[in-house]
C-alpha cells in the first residue's frame, strides 16, 4: 500500500522502536504520521480504547551493515532496559552524537 516494510518492531511501556526500510520518495514524517494514524485508529477498532501517541519522535538512518545489530538491539529491549532506562541511554544516545536535548 505505501510501500514501507517494517524489518524489526519492539519497545517498552514507554517507548517504541521500528526499524523500517522506506521508499526514496517517502519523507520520515509522512512514514511517522502513518504509523501512529494507523495503529491509533487499530487500537480503538480492536481494543476499544483511546490511544494517543506522544507528539514527537526520533528517527535516525542507519547502513546496511547495521541491520542485524539493530534488529537485535530492538528485540532485546527488556533485557537491554534492565541495565540502563530508555532515559539515561536517550540522553547517552544524543550527547554521543552531538543532538542537544529540547
Amino acid at each position: 500500500m505505501n510501500d514501507m516494510k517494517a524489518l524489526a518492531v519492539g519497545g517498552m511501556a514507554e517507548h517504541a522502536h521500528a526499524l523500517l526500510s522506506l521508499p526514496p520518495t517517502m519523507p520520515v514524517s509522512k512514514a511517522i504520521q502513518l504509523i501512529k494514524a494507523g495503529s491509533s485508529t487499530w487500537m480503538h477498532e480492536q481494543c476499544g480504547t483511546r490511544f494517543e501517541w506522544q507528539v514527537g519522535y526520533g528517527a535516525f538512518t542507519i547502513g546496511i551493515a547495521q541491520i542485524r545489530a539493530t534488529t537485535n538491539y530492538i528485540r532485546n529491549q527488556e533485557k537491554h532496559h534492565a541495565k540502563q532506562s530508555f532515559a539515561d541511554e536517550w540522553k547517552m544516545f544524543l550527547k554521543r552524537h552531538g543532538i542537544e536535548e529540547e
